[in-house]
């Protein structure tokens, strides 16, 4: 079995070893036992479903919560020459008839479906009249009730294992901690499934987090050594994704935005030209992001607090999956604190959830005003021991600065007591500066005994500290009282002298731009830069031909072994990671010519086909398809009314017939009780009215229209 799923590995997908835990999976699920898959982003999570579902027998279900992220994998697998379909809201009653009728025929591999989809009585009743091979359920945190990213429909999942008993199950996320796993377990009825739990660690992810100081700044000198790279910018807001996609935009770095609140249309506009693109950087809320498969995304930013360590993890998590080094930035200030706290103040739930969503809020600070590794950190909260350091985040890298904070802190929780634990930062700031400001006095505050006792440290320094006590959990955020400050039980022990307290002093900003180098292209030496670049136009050029993202034709960890290997042949082509049977026949040669030293080289003959198919779905006429290819229109209808009986693109998408001429032709074949004509022997009816070749595609879709 794993001899068959190795040369599967090698054949199709182009790589030499299984990574991790990814042999024994497959091993398990091809076997037709059930498995819970635990494995992080970049992982390569959709080969332990898509290597099994080629092993046997029958029809791969693969459950997939987002349209997006179907239609990506669906173009991979393609590429790869696996047959792969969709079944999802954009497509017509006929376009889902032909699927449905493929399916039946036994010509589709693998199916992307929605959970809503699935679960639907007519879609299971469809189904238990197949040879399923195995039900893959992507994204199954989304099951869970308190994560993040709840989807209702994934309640439903359950069923399955009643209805299809014997066809092996397995469930796959990136992000769940020990309850998330022991509710997936439970709702899906996994409880005979083999758990494969791999390593959180995202090694190849720089993590920085500093302190907000004129963040739209700190963001720009953050993307100054990242020119021409693709990233992710999350915001909390709408309004503030759209200003900063815009300001970003006008600082020379082109910039799209990205949230519920954008008409559909602009929305999946956006997002393609996001995946299609090198380069750009999304400005986007949460909204944006679950099932986005861009390996190259370069660099994920926060310009505000993520609302769970949960949440930061997964979103971080979309920087680097090509294995290359990236950056997880941020920078978060005490309001981000102070509005997450009002969020979860006046959110819907019971105490318990609030108190959960509380718990998950502090983890997160914590892990923001962390004295040691970061890494460290994130993994414990996953349940995962680091024995050491990691060496490759800030804290790692930079070092970090403590001091005793014992009597500073003491005269902040006293500034807080006896100013009526009702004043927001700023006015407590004033009051330990002993600034005698209009405020100040008509409160009467330049009379406290703390007034003008801070005078030893600056304003920034004082802001620092009450963020810090804030995230230690030793002073509360009023959220009824628009955000003041009240002590709790937690400082009791401080302000009776029984304990000190050690605070971390925030880095100065000319050291946050140390650590980690995370462009792909910083990875390339001056004299690889032309060849590099001659190796993306080449992708490019490819990609918009055969009207798929990039990193479909060859993800950038590819091309950089290509760059460093210098393969001369196609058989040392084939040794290259990324490079399956498929692509080498159809691209090999064209990459082959770069590395000898030309510009960018045609796309192989062999790929005629394909390329022809996507020019007429872009709404080519056969004599533009026919100049562009370099060959006659003959040929060309030739090849539409191949693709027509293959399905592969509908009569509207082939030709542009007049309503009336298409019902005259398509009665002339059908007018007799014998089997469709051939072409010819009508073709004296529509002399000088229409090409043969018009026919010969009408009676493609008839028949296929017949066979269905």
């Amino acid at each position: 079995m794993l001899e068959n799923a190795q040369r599967i590995l090698k054949d199709v997908f182009g790589y030499d070893k299984f990574r991790g835990r990814q042999g024994a999976i497959i091993e398990r699920v091809a076997a037709g036992g059930d498995a819970l898959v635990l494995m992080p982003t970049g992982g390569g999570k959709s080969l332990c479903f898509q290597v099994p579902a080629l092993l046997r027998q029958g029809l791969a279900v693969v459950v997939s919560p987002l349209i997006a992220l179907m239609d990506d994998q669906v173009a991979t697998l393609d590429e790869l020459g696996v047959a792969a379909v969709a079944l999802n809201s954009t497509l017509s009653a006929d376009e889902q008839r032909l699927i449905a009728e493929r399916i039946r025929r036994g010509e589709i591999k693998l199916l992307y479906v929605a959970p809503e989809r699935l679960v639907q009585p007519r879609m299971l009743a469809f189904l238990q009249n197949l040879e399923i091979a195995l039900f893959a359920i992507d994204e199954a945190h989304c099951v869970s009730q308190w994560g993040h990213d709840f989807r209702p429909e994934y309640l439903q999942l359950g069923q399955l294992a009643e209805l299809f008993p014997g066809v092996p199950r397995i469930a796959l996320t990136a992000t769940a901690d020990m309850r998330t796993r022991e509710e997936i377990v439970q709702r899906l009825h996994l409880e005979n499934a083999e758990r494969f739990l791999s390593s959180f660690d995202r090694p190849n992810i720089f993590y920085r987090i500093l302190p907000k100081d004129q963040p739209r700044k700190q963001l720009l000198a953050f993307l100054a050594q990242r020119k021409g790279d693709a990233g992710i910018v999350y915001c909390m807001s709408r309004k503030k994704v759209e200003e900063v996609a815009a300001y970003l935009s006008e600082q020379g770095f082109p910039a799209l935005p990205y949230h519920a609140g954008l008409p559909n249309e602009l929305r999946a506009f956006n997002q393609k030209r996001f995946l299609n693109e090198e380069g750009l950087i999304m400005v986007a809320t949460i909204a944006f992001g679950m099932g986005i498969d861009k390996p190259n995304v370069r660099f994920v930013a926060h310009l505000d607090l993520p609302k769970s360590l949960e949440a930061y993890y997964q979103e971080t998590g979309r920087a680097g999956r090509d294995g290359l080094p990236a950056e997880a930035w941020m920078a978060y200030g005490l309001q981000d604190v102070i509005f997450l706290k009002q969020m979860l103040s006046n959110s819907e739930g019971d105490e318990r959830h609030k108190r959960l969503e509380q718990h998950k809020l502090d983890a997160m600070l914590a892990l923001c005003e962390q004295v040691t590794c970061r890494r460290q950190a994130l993994l414990a909260y996953f349940d995962e021991q680091m024995p050491e350091p990691c060496g490759h985040c800030d804290i790692c890298v930079d070092g970090v600065q403590t001091w005793d904070a014992t009597e500073p802190a003491r005269q902040a929780l006293s500034a807080i007591y006896r100013s009526g634990q009702r004043y927001g930062v700023g006015h407590l700031v004033d009051i330990l500066l002993g600034r005698d400001n209009d405020k100040v006095r008509s409160l009467g505050h330049q009379h406290l005994s703390v007034f003008g006792v801070g005078k030893a440290l600056g304003e920034a320094e004082w802001r620092t500290l009450f963020r810090q006590l804030v995230a230690r959990g030793l002073v509360d955020v009023d959220i009824e009282g628009f955000g003041g400050l009240r002590l709790n039980d937690g400082c009791r022990p401080l302000l009776r002298g029984e304990v000190g307290l050690e605070l971390r002093r925030d880095p100065k900003p000319q050291s946050s731009s140390k650590g980690g180098a995370s462009s792909a292209s910083q990875l390339v030496r001056g004299e690889e830069r032309q060849q590099w670049e001659a190796l993306r136009t080449l992708r490019r050029k490819l990609a918009e031909e055969h009207g798929v993202p990039p990193y479909v034709i060859f993800p950038d960890s590819t091309l950089l072994e290509m760059l460093r290997s210098q393969p001369t042949s196609l058989s040392e082509m084939a040794r290259v990671s990324g490079v399956g049977a498929r692509k080498l026949e159809r691209y090999g040669e064209a990459f082959l010519a770069v590395l000898a030293g030309g510009e960018s080289a045609p796309a192989p003959v062999a790929d005629l086909r394909h390329e022809l198919v996507s020019l007429a779905r872009a709404g080519m006429t056969p004599s533009q398809i026919a100049s562009q290819l370099a060959c006659t229109e003959k040929n060309v209808y030739a090849l539409l009314a191949e693709a027509i009986s293959r399905q592969q693109l509908s009569l509207e998408q082939a030709l542009d017939l007049p309503e009336d001429l298409l019902g005259e032709i398509q009665d002339a074949f059908l007018d007799g009780d014998a089997e469709l004509p051939p072409a010819s022997s009508i073709a004296e009816l529509f002399a000088g009215r229409v090409e043969e070749g018009v026919l010969h595609c009408v009676r493609a879709a008839l028949a296929a229209e017949f066979d269905g």
